[in-house]
């Protein structure tokens, strides 16, 4: 039984070890998001024959926490085009918007800070959150707190729109994708200190289970690739191949740089 102990630490490559955090965090079980408590999921109305031909005209009725989200949500009440009901949408907030505030989603809606429109019918330089990646996926891009993207250009020719992200990378998406005008409410939520333990514990408990984290170079050799020695060193290079074996892929993975970006190496030409 010992034998067979010893084999089961030793991987392909003969060394010892254990299944380290990253394998673990893999198969979900306590690594899983805490979603319990959500109220929603944020995201536009179901793409229609009204939006994609004319307008519909919803209220904003309550603007409300999401636990593990930084961004405040609006509950927004449409009337239902086909049946006489009311319907509940639950948007990401825009910047500057109260209950009681009429929103207006569709294709010959206003250009107006929380309507929903397709980017085809927005100029170059207009503010954008909560955009399309696909016509009808109801909002992928540009949706934490404080985050934007802007209409960069439009090909009518083609039929697609450039846009900026916030990360400062430009995508080319369709020009039939939505996207919410404005800014996504809650912004410069980062730049409060967090100045105690106690704040950070309560933030990812509501989202998941990620604090505290070990630092790699902390742990014993057998806990982590980075660990052991006499100083909290590397002792390698950080940086590992795309198809390293699961147990050794931790660290900066198929880097194609690495260190800060100094100068104007990250510039573009069309900035």
């Amino acid at each position: 039984t010992a034998t067979l102990f010893f084999f089961s630490l030793l991987g392909s490559s003969g060394r010892m070890g254990k299944v380290i955090r990253g394998q673990r965090k893999g198969a979900g079980g306590i690594f899983k998001a805490n979603v319990h408590k959500r109220k929603n999921p944020a995201q536009m109305r179901s793409l229609d024959f009204t939006e994609r031909n004319g307008y519909i005209k919803g209220i904003v009725r309550d603007i409300i926490h999401d636990p593990g989200r930084g961004a405040p949500l609006a509950q927004v009440v449409f009337r239902d085009p086909y049946r006489y009901k009311l319907r509940k949408e639950t948007f990401i907030a825009a910047e500057g918007m109260h209950t009681g505030q009429f929103v207006y989603c569709g294709k010959k809606a206003t250009l107006k800070v929380g309507n929903v429109l397709p980017l085809g019918q927005m100029p170059e330089g207009t503010i954008v959150f909560n955009v399309e990646e696909k016509v009808g996926d109801r909002g992928a891009l540009a949706r934490a707190s404080g985050n934007y993207a802007t209409v960069v250009s439009h090909n009518p020719d083609t039929g697609l729109s450039r846009i900026k992200l916030p990360s400062g990378t430009k995508k080319v998406v369709q020009s039939g994708c939505r996207a919410t005008v404005g800014i996504a409410a809650g912004g410069g939520r980062v730049d409060k200190p967090m100045l105690k333990a106690g704040r950070s514990y309560h933030k990812y408990r509501a989202k998941r289970n990620q604090w505290p984290y070990v630092r790699g170079v902390a742990m014993n050799p057998v806990d982590h690739p980075h660990g052991g020695g006499n100083h909290q060193h590397l002792g390698k290079p950080g940086t590992v191949a795309r198809d390293t074996s699961a147990g050794a892929k931790t660290g900066l993975i198929a880097a194609r740089r690495t260190g800060r970006v100094r100068g104007g190496a990250g510039k573009t030409k069309e900035e």
